[in-house]
């Protein structure tokens, strides 16, 4: 069996936020951005990894959905516990200070990590944890 990932979601709530974290601090590349005012879908990825990529989208656009689960999800989002996801990068040190001279929200410093990573730890402006570990 042959299979990759090709996309993976994430919600937002503010798109113009989004996307300016994902394209101008993280340097993805804008694939596609769909919708109007905050119901956007944006489509970012790696430059010159288009077979991978991060839907941002709006939660409370699923139709199958309550209107309870919504503002669960919303709570979540707001306290940082909906949503996360690992990236990867050969220089920490210098992927870690031009996110945060994005304006990101640290969660943790690069740190050597017991289970053998080093990593780092933000949060994008929905509140998603975005870690980043160093390749080794």
């Amino acid at each position: 069996m042959d299979i990759t990932i090709h996309t993976s979601a994430l919600p937002h709530d503010d798109p113009d936020a989004s996307l300016a974290f994902y394209h101008d601090t993280l340097g993805f590349e804008v694939r596609s951005d769909v919708g109007s005012g905050k119901m956007r879908w944006i489509t970012v990825g790696p430059a010159g990894q288009p077979g991978t990529s991060i839907l941002l989208a709006p939660p409370a656009a699923d139709p199958g959905i309550t209107d309870a689960e919504r503002r669960t999800i919303v709570e979540m989002m707001a306290k940082g516990t909906y949503g996360w996801i690992l990236l990867a990068t050969a220089d920490l040190d210098d992927t870690f200070e031009k996110v945060v001279d994005g304006g990101a929200e640290v969660v943790q410093e690069p740190t050597d990590q017991p289970y053998g990573v080093r990593d780092c730890a933000f949060r994008d402006p929905a509140g998603n944890l975005v870690r980043i570990q160093e390749l080794r």
